[in-house]
């Protein structure tokens, strides 16, 4: 499970990490900045499943891997962020992408170290949105799966799906395709339809 488990976390930090610095970007942040905010979406999810469940050191800081890929990614985006950012929707889709990635590779990885399915799925969804969550505060802003966006409820049903096909002992290759496969699939339908989720409803003030 192991090399599975390396290559979504791969792929899924540097989907992440362009996302996080054309945020830099569009802050106006240096160079730094942006390395520092693509750096901080790629890898704070994973970051965070690690020290959570006890697999210590991180991943990010026991596999050069690991730095190297949001470093790159940032780089690249630093360099064409004109063309990136002109390529929003295609962003977002690569976003969705990484999310599918990383709630499956969390919940894996949580199974990997002996938690239980309800804690594997939801360390799976931590991997997913912990990332964004630490560059929308960094940044000032409302975190965007507080904001109504279906974001982390797909990412908790795609680790549940990868969960589920792991306790039955089905293979893991076809277990994270699956799981995947239903966070990528209903993240991208709420992007295309627009769905939201549940909001107050009136006013909140008394």
């Amino acid at each position: 499970m192991s090399g599975t488990l390396v290559t979504l976390d791969l792929v899924g930090i540097f989907v992440f990490a362009i996302s996080g610095a054309l945020v830099a970007v569009r802050k106006d942040l240096d160079v730094f900045g942006v390395l520092v905010l693509a750096g901080t979406t790629g890898l704070g999810g994973g970051f965070l499943r690690d020290v959570l469940i006890g697999a210590t050191p991180p991943a990010a800081l026991a596999d050069w891997r690991y730095l190297l890929v949001p470093v790159a990614a940032g780089l690249v985006t630093f360099s064409f962020h004109g063309v990136l950012g002109r390529m929003e929707r295609q962003v977002s889709v690569f976003d969705a992408f990484g999310l599918s990635l990383f709630c499956v590779a969390g919940a894996l990885k949580a199974l990997d170290v002996g938690l239980g399915p309800l804690p594997a799925a939801l360390m799976g969804m931590v991997t997913g949105i912990g990332g964004g969550m630490v560059r929308d505060v960094l940044t000032g802003r409302v975190p965007v799966v507080f904001r109504g966006d279906l974001y982390a409820i797909p990412a908790l049903a795609g680790a549940a799906v990868a969960v589920a096909g792991e306790r039955a002992d089905l293979p893991v290759v076809p277990v994270a395709v699956a799981g995947a496969l239903v966070c990528l699939v209903w993240r991208l339908l709420a992007l295309w339809r627009g769905w939201q989720a549940p909001m107050p409803a009136g006013s909140a003030s008394v």
